[in-house]
């Protein structure tokens, strides 16, 4: 009952933390707490949601990626290239694509510009099982951003693009 009437009020959860901490860190910036821990509170729901969505489509998380990387390069890509876009080693690919295909996601066959290489190919079920669980995480994103304007979203995508490159700076560069 009292989170509702703190929802009611325009207060979440953060508040109260914020308003606790205040009172024991005297020089804590409210809203920079208050800023981070809303993040991090966004963070682990999209996360949660987005395991549930790879549990409702009997996904790994590893075989989704590989599913993601495949859809990002028009469904086509070398196991070379895969490799370079996961981060992972090439016999790494090798083993997420045998179990890929075993499930008929994925389908792999002889280039035709280079016969001893190998060209990977996107199914039509295995882009309808990324596409599905995408769909799911994306759906959650646009309910929840969609309280804000498209003036305020794009507000917010612009501060935090700031933010993130103070993070991506080395924190001795003179920022």
């Amino acid at each position: 009952m009292e989170a509702e009437d703190e929802q009611e009020a325009g207060r979440d959860r953060t508040d109260a933390h914020v308003a606790r901490w205040s009172g024991v860190l005297p020089t804590l910036d409210p809203d920079i707490e208050g800023a981070v821990t809303r993040m991090q509170s966004l963070v682990r729901h999209l996360k949660r949601v987005w395991e549930q969505s790879l549990a409702d489509f009997d996904l790994q998380r590893h075989e989704y990626e590989t599913l993601h990387a495949l859809a990002g390069r028009a469904r086509h890509a070398s196991p070379s290239a895969l490799a370079v876009d996961l981060g992972i080693s090439p016999a790494s690919v090798t083993g997420r694509l045998d179990a890929l295909e075993k499930r008929g996601f994925v389908r792999r066959t002889p280039s035709p510009e280079d016969r001893r290489r190998v060209d990977v190919e996107l199914t039509d079920d295995g882009h309808a099982t990324w596409l599905g669980a995408l769909d799911v995480v994306g759906h959650e994103e646009y309910r929840l951003l969609g309280t804000l304007t498209a003036q305020e979203r794009r507000a917010l995508s612009g501060m935090l693009r700031r933010v993130m490159l103070r993070a991506e700076q080395p924190a001795d560069e003179p920022g």
